[in-house]
């Protein structure tokens, strides 16, 4: 499928120097608040490029203040820098040196999509106001986000609004999605132990068997959504470990259990909570045990504003037509750290396409140890940025 694009030339001319950059970083991959060689490249091209850098923010994070004209309006641009800490799979030549790190969710290529725009803007500014290029470590489930807020991001560098982009597999190169309202899910970890008395497994009737009453609260944790959640909201609740034991013949004094709760609702999350406490501790304490409950709430949903929504959909569409442009994209469960900045700023987080299904049959998904940012639309989401920041600080909106 081809998709006329209303680019900007310059910064299609830089694309082969920004892929070079692209695949530099992914092959040098760090993760949460371990971004030291990353943010040092970054801040040391946005001061290149004369911006007013500042380092060190949430550890790792590097904010570059960008001012034009004359004027009282500002903004805020952000893209996170941390890679997963996963083995990469993949042969080409940008893979991963640092064994059990890996660029697996793109963000190598909005940390460079977001360069090339301060290159572009810096060298043109022509715009009224500030331009705030904030990059942010630790999105992978490190709270970075709210770290930078915490250590004053919005007092030092004050944002009318903010916005963020992310690449998205299933969209084609050439296409956004975003949607008003919740666009992805709060994200919350859940341990429960339920502690026994261990002892040998062929005699049970000495012993106080926890897995037995942890296999029961699985099974019973499962009637949260279904039961106590209306069908109208949406809630997932994964059980995604049990341990236990260490040998056939022995039953432990312990079992641990652990998972993922999502919802976009924080009424329903409580909810929630409390359910998973009742259940756990009342559970095991039927089967003779005790548990222990912790619920940490890791990150809010992310909530897009309907006005900067909309006036971002309408720059996606001055450069790929409004027919290549989701604005009601069907929410995701996944999670998203920005969602502190959006509580703080009115904004958007959106999606640009990623499927480079064209060049290669096996397109895979985020957080795949084959993934790879497509750098296609490295200029394109540089073009976004651009256009962006230029139209809002120029009262376009």
């Amino acid at each position: 499928m081809t998709i006329m694009m209303n680019l900007i030339p310059d910064v299609v001319e830089q694309s082969n120097a920004f892929k070079s950059i692209r695949r530099h970083i992914h092959a040098h991959p760090e993760i949460a608040f371990e971004e030291y060689d990353t943010s040092k490249l970054v801040a040391g091209m946005l001061e290149e490029w004369g911006l007013e850098v500042h380092r060190e923010i949430a550890g790792t994070g590097v904010v570059g203040v960008l001012r034009g004209q004359a004027g009282a309006k500002s903004i805020g641009l952000r893209a996170d820098m941390d890679a997963l800490p996963m083995q990469e799979n993949n042969t080409f030549s940008h893979c991963s040196h640092n064994n059990g790190k890996m660029h697996g969710c793109g963000h190598d290529g909005h940390i460079t999509m977001l360069l090339a725009a301060a290159r572009y803007l810096s060298l043109n500014r022509t715009f009224k106001g500030a331009i705030n290029f904030i990059f942010q470590p630790a999105e992978e489930g490190g709270g970075g986000a709210k770290r930078m807020i915490e250590e004053g991001l919005f007092e030092r560098f004050p944002c009318d609004a903010v916005f963020a982009l992310h690449n998205w597999p299933g969209l084609h190169a050439g296409e956004f999605a975003t949607r008003s309202g919740p666009i992805m899910a709060s994200c919350n970890q859940f341990s429960i132990t339920v502690h026994g008395r261990g002892g040998h497994a062929a005699m049970p009737q000495h012993t106080i068997d926890p897995i037995l009453a942890a296999a029961n609260i699985v099974s019973a944790l499962q009637s949260v959504v279904s039961r106590n959640t209306s069908p109208l909201d949406n809630a997932v609740l994964s059980v995604t470990s049990l341990q236990a034991g260490s040998s056939f013949n022995i039953i432990p004094d312990h079992a641990r259990i652990g998972g993922t709760v999502r919802t976009f609702d924080m009424t329903v999350l409580d909810m929630i909570e409390k359910r998973m406490e009742d259940i756990s501790k009342l559970t095991a304490q039927a089967h003779g045990c005790h548990a222990e409950f912790s619920f940490h709430r890791q990150s809010i949903a992310t909530v897009n504003d309907a006005d900067q929504t909309a006036f971002a959909s309408s720059i996606m569409s001055a450069i790929v037509g409004s027919e290549n442009v989701n604005t009601n994209i069907e929410p995701t469960m996944g999670a998203e750290d920005f969602a502190y900045m959006l509580s703080e700023r009115p904004g958007c987080y959106a999606f640009i396409g990623n499927d480079m299904q064209a060049k290669n049959s096996r397109n895979f998904g985020l957080h795949h140890p084959s993934y790879d940012f497509n750098d296609d639309v490295i200029s394109l989401g540089a073009s976004y940025w651009v256009k962006l920041a230029n139209a809002f600080l120029d009262g376009a909106h």
